[in-house]
């Protein structure tokens, strides 16, 4: 069966808890109404399966492995839905006292990509670090709908080199958990790093936040040009919007400017 070359998108703004089995049901309620919205690719935020604030020592103690509770009911969610749904997973770190930081993205038949954080959020007078471990230095995408799907966390956001490697991998458009933090002027630093990600990598961005008082909120899905074309408030809530490859491709051609830099992107 050939793909469709356009695929539907959900960002659900919701604030995990301290508590596993209300994320994993807030996520499955979450689920069914995106659904019902036409959504195929549903995204949730950072920390989707376990969250405290501040951070503490419980983060490792819920933490849970890919094959763990957690991924398992995504992947339930998937099948029985026909749908892809990409979240923050806490999961065990080979240290007994930190986790690490990771997304995954799921469907029926398993677990499409895993990516773990690799800029940890050590700013802001935040010390993430203390808790968790960063991840390797790889692109993590998936295939859907006839586009490349890439995976970046939050602080990620601030750094364009890796929405780059994404793009050396072949991306077109860029996943984005979080927990984007709010404090004096979080919300333009959120909305801009949107848009000039789309901008200068000609695709679309797909970002699910937590909503206030934590987070900013204003989850959003972005076009290649830098145009939202559908968002959410400071609540909890989602948002749908359809993303196509023709205007990809479109976009590219009138702007390649991929095809014309002249740098690359090497690891430190």
């Amino acid at each position: 069966m050939v793909e469709s070359s356009a695929v539907s998108v959900a960002v659900c703004q919701f604030a995990p808890s301290a508590s596993r089995r209300d994320n994993r049901e807030r996520i499955a309620a979450l689920t069914a109404t995106a659904v019902s919205r036409g959504a195929r690719l549903i995204v949730f935020p950072e920390y989707a399966s376990y969250f405290v604030d501040p951070m503490d020592a419980s983060l490792a103690e819920n933490a849970e492995t890919i094959d763990g509770e957690f991924v398992a009911a995504l992947i339930a969610l998937a099948a029985e839905h026909g749908v892809t749904i990409v979240a923050g997973l806490t999961e065990r770190a080979d240290d007994a006292t930190r986790v690490r930081n990771a997304v995954v993205a799921v469907d029926a038949e398993g677990v499409r990509a895993v990516y773990r954080k690799q800029h940890l959020y050590d700013a802001f007078g935040q010390a993430e670090s203390d808790w968790v471990e960063s991840g390797e230095l790889a692109a993590a995408v998936f295939d859907l709908g006839g586009m490349r799907f890439g995976l970046m966390t939050c602080y990620d956001l601030r750094f364009p080199e890796v929405a780059r490697t994404l793009m050396d991998a072949g991306a077109d458009a860029l996943v984005v958990p979080a927990e984007w933090v709010r404090g004096p002027l979080k919300e333009h630093h959120w909305t801009t790093l949107l848009a000039a990600r789309a901008i200068e990598s000609t695709a679309y961005v797909t970002a699910a936040d937590h909503p206030a008082p934590i987070g900013v909120g204003h989850s959003q899905i972005v076009d290649p040009n830098g145009v939202v074309l559908a968002g959410v408030a400071t609540g909890e809530g989602l948002a749908v919007a359809h993303l196509e490859r023709a205007v990809i491709d479109r976009t590219r051609e009138l702007n390649p400017s991929l095809r014309l830099r002249r740098y690359a992107v090497v690891p430190r």
